[in-house]
Order: C-alpha cells, then sequence, then structure tokens
C-alpha cells in the first residue's frame, strides 16, 4: 500500500475513534439538547414530539448539505481543466438522472408523512382529559373557569378573570392532561402560551344576556388538549397573539403550574370561596402574576406608541 494511502487510513481510524470517545462522553439529554438547532424549550408532550421533528427535518438538511457540498467541492477538484486536451463528453446518464430526480419526491414524501403524524398527535382531541379549562377573551383580557368545580359562594363553576389592576393566573397541576376550550366575546383573539409552542385563535361566539354561552359547542368554539410534562412547576407568560385592538400588546396572563397535591388544595381553596390571590398564597405560592405585570390604560396623545 503506497504511503499516502497508509496515512489516509490511519487518519480515517484517529477520527473515527475521537468521534466515538466523544459521543461515549455525552449523555442522551446532552445529544438531543445538541440537536435542538434553536428550537425552544417547551413544557408539553406535544411540544417535544415538534422538537423531534425539527430536530431531525435540520439533520436531513445538513445531510442533504454536505452531500451537494461535497459533490461540488469533488466535481472542482477532480475535474478541474489539467490541460488543453478536451475530456470526453458524456450526453446522458439515465441511473443519475432517475436517482437526482427520485430522491427529492422520496424526501419530500418522508418529510410530509412525519409532519402529518406530528401534526396528527398535536391537534388530536380524543384522549380523556385530566382537567378541563374554559378559556374566554375579551378586549383586553382573559378568563378562565375550571370545568367540575363549584364556588360554594356562587354555586357556580370556579373562574378567574383579569382586571386592569390584576393579572389572571391560570392554576394547572404538572403531568396532566388537560383540554381548553377557547371563545371570544368581541373580536378574534389567539391564545398563546409560548412554552406550549402552540397557539389557536380565539373565535367570537354568542353569548346571552346572562353572560352564558349560546351554543357551546358550535360554531366559535375552538379547543385543544396538551399533556404538561412532570416536574415543570413555574410561572409561563400567556399572551394574545392576534392584533385585537389599542391593548393587544398588553393583554397577558399567566400559566402557573404546580405539584398535583398543591393544585388539589388551590382548588379546595377556590371552592371555599377564597379569591385567586388567597388561594395560591394558601398552597405557598406567589399570590400574584410574576411573569407578567399590569398595564397603565391611562394613555394620553404624546405616550401612545
Amino acid at each position: 500500500m503506497p504511503r499516502n494511502r497508509h496515512k489516509r487510513a490511519w487518519r480515517t481510524a484517529g477520527l473515527a475513534l475521537l468521534s466515538t470517545l466523544l459521543l461515549a462522553g455525552c449523555s442522551r439529554a446532552e445529544i438531543e439538547d445538541n440537536l435542538r438547532f434553536g428550537w425552544p424549550t417547551g413544557i408539553t408532550d406535544q411540544a417535544e414530539q415538534m422538537r423531534l421533528l425539527w430536530s431531525w427535518s435540520c439533520v436531513a438538511a445538513l445531510a442533504v448539505g454536505c452531500l451537494v457540498w461535497g459533490l461540488t467541492f469533488w466535481a472542482s477538484a477532480f475535474h478541474r481543466k489539467k490541460n488543453d486536451e478536451l475530456p470526453r463528453q458524456t450526453a446522458y446518464n439515465l441511473p443519475l438522472e432517475v436517482v437526482y430526480t427520485a430522491f427529492p419526491f422520496v424526501a419530500i414524501a418522508i418529510l410530509f408523512y412525519y409532519t402529518i403524524v406530528v401534526q396528527n398527535f398535536v391537534t388530536d382531541r380524543t384522549a380523556k382529559p385530566d382537567h378541563s379549562v374554559e378559556v374566554t377573551a375579551y378586549k383586553w383580557n382573559w378568563q378562565f373557569q375550571y370545568d367540575d368545580t363549584t364556588d360554594t359562594n356562587t354555586s357556580e363553576m370556579v373562574k378567574t378573570t383579569g382586571t386592569t389592576d390584576e393579572i389572571p393566573v391560570l392554576v394547572l397541576p404538572a403531568g396532566s392532561k388537560i383540554k381548553f376550550s377557547v371563545h371570544s366575546q368581541d373580536v378574534v383573539h389567539s391564545f398563546w402560551i409560548p412554552e406550549f409552542l402552540y397557539k389557536l385563535d380565539v373565535i367570537p361566539h354568542g353569548f346571552n344576556k346572562d353572560g352564558t354561552l349560546t351554543d357551546p359547542q358550535g360554531q366559535g368554539t375552538n379547543q385543544f388538549i396538551v399533556d404538561i410534562k412532570k416536574g415543570t412547576e413555574g410561572a409561563y407568560v400567556g399572551r394574545c397573539a392576534e392584533l385585537c385592538g389599542v391593548y393587544h400588546a398588553q393583554m397577558n396572563f399567566e400559566l402557573r403550574v404546580v405539584a398535583p397535591d398543591k393544585y388539589d388544595e388551590y382548588v379546595k381553596a377556590r371552592e371555599s370561596g377564597k379569591s385567586n390571590s388567597e388561594a395560591l398564597k394558601s398552597i405557598g405560592e406567589a399570590p400574584y402574576a410574576t411573569s407578567t405585570h399590569p398595564f397603565n390604560p391611562q394613555r394620553t396623545a404624546h405616550n401612545n406608541w
């Protein structure tokens, strides 16, 4: 074997050994984190499936890119002009043409298939939820109503309504499947918690004079289900993602994810008649929103923007 071929073989073996040692020193979580490619961290199983689709799509794109770069450099290096002799001319290469025509279709079909699989998983509403929340949006705040709860003072379901002075805090347990039903009292809004990596339009809905929905399951009701991961306790800002008017940018709320036992205590406190802030304080949580703050509606001509 020529000397340069020996060097090339040793170099390849050394690179393979180095790569093996580096990968062996990384945990699975570290490897997956390195494959995030800028994708934000989500707190739901649905968000994790979207991240996996994004990561492997990026890996596939990089593989195609490396192939194209490699062929480009190979052609530049080995088929550059060496002398004035005209090289052999090739008019057709049927196998090559079949490959570079079929490969894009196969790649797109695979990407399309996995996109549909993940989309169906994210939008699936057939699973039985652990808890259900009715979300009502209005200019420019939010109301959250917890199904299967009863406020002893009003004999109605427990609800939290935002005001100018207080950001509404939606409390939910970690490790649970949550169903959201979203409605609007006026214009189109959009329910968005960035850590869900998912947003849903809130469509105007008909209301009776007493404030109840004219058709709770009819047109104007959008729904989705998420599985909040265990160990994701914390405060997360929620926003309106649809331009809905002058205070759209300040139409925020907070999602407070707590441990399941704390959530049970919270619901009991709310059902006993305590306010949202009092119930949060009773379970050792901050009584008011910590991820965002109320806005001042007193605008003047010089500070509108």
